[in-house]
């Protein structure tokens, strides 16, 4: 399974967001130039982000992007579906039903022993993004790299909106 880029840029702009204090919000430009990406295409995962409830927009000069719920309230798995959508990442199609001694009165999405591991390892996948908050990822960065919440907000303060 392969996602969407914007899921990497959807992540990478909730971290950034994390770090500015309260009421402060981020224009889409100033977000997309942080990373070079292009605004318009970034401005669809947030406008994603926001019918999701992760962030929200504020109009107005002072306008842009911020979290809508505190990072602990934010697990990957939310980011994931907003971008992704719901969907399971692997759909039986009932290839069985197809084959010798096939049974048309069987759901072969149940059934079906291959069917089955896709859904046990989808759903791990899952239970594994769920555990983990946007406030666990920003603590961990900020472990491993001490200076990422002053380099970051000196960044936006840099660039022009």
């Amino acid at each position: 399974m392969r996602m969407s880029e914007g899921v990497e840029w959807a992540l990478h702009s909730c971290l950034n967001l994390s770090w500015l204090p309260p009421g402060q919000a981020i224009p889409t430009a100033k977000l997309a130039a942080f990373y070079s990406l292009p605004a318009a295409y970034l401005n669809k995962q947030l406008q994603a982000l926001g019918r999701a409830g992760i962030v929200s927009s504020i109009s107005g000069p002072r306008g842009g992007f911020q979290l809508a719920r505190n990072p602990e309230h934010i697990t990957l798995l939310d980011v994931v579906v907003a971008i992704e959508g719901p969907d399971e990442a692997f759909r039986c199609d009932q290839l069985l039903k197809q084959g010798p001694g096939a049974d048309p009165d069987v759901d072969y999405r149940q059934a079906c022993l291959i069917s089955q591991a896709m859904r046990r390892a989808d759903l791990a996948w899952r239970r594994t993004l769920a555990e983990q908050t946007l406030a666990d990822l920003k603590t961990d960065v900020e472990r491993q790299y001490p200076a990422s919440e002053s380099n970051t907000l000196n960044r936006f303060a840099a660039l022009r909106a």
